[in-house]
């Protein structure tokens, strides 16, 4: 596999590692009594899924954009960006009919 999927692969399942631990935290402190709602309804797995995977979504998308902006050159010289000098430009007079 080559190493920038394999980068972008192992960071994403971080985010979804973050995205388990937030969900499991949200339902261990019952915030917003979570853990009523997800126990005591039908669709309280459902809704537990896509907490993860949305959550997962997002917290690995920030992981791996966290990361890819992070990542450091070593050959990178110092001396500054290099441009050319701009022209000097003169006014033009323009006449307004009145």
């Amino acid at each position: 596999m080559p190493a920038h999927i394999r980068f972008i692969l192992t960071h994403a399942a971080v985010g979804f590692g973050i995205s388990i631990a937030f969900t499991a935290l949200l339902l261990w402190f019952n915030v917003a009594n979570l853990w009523h709602l997800v126990t005591h309804t039908t669709e309280g797995p459902i809704a537990v899924i896509m907490l993860v995977v949305f959550g997962g979504i997002t917290f690995g998308s920030a992981q791996i954009g966290y990361k890819i902006m992070t990542l450091s050159k070593d050959d990178d010289d110092q001396d500054g960006g290099k441009c050319d000098a701009l022209p000097l430009v003169e006014p033009v007079p323009v006449r307004i009919k009145r």
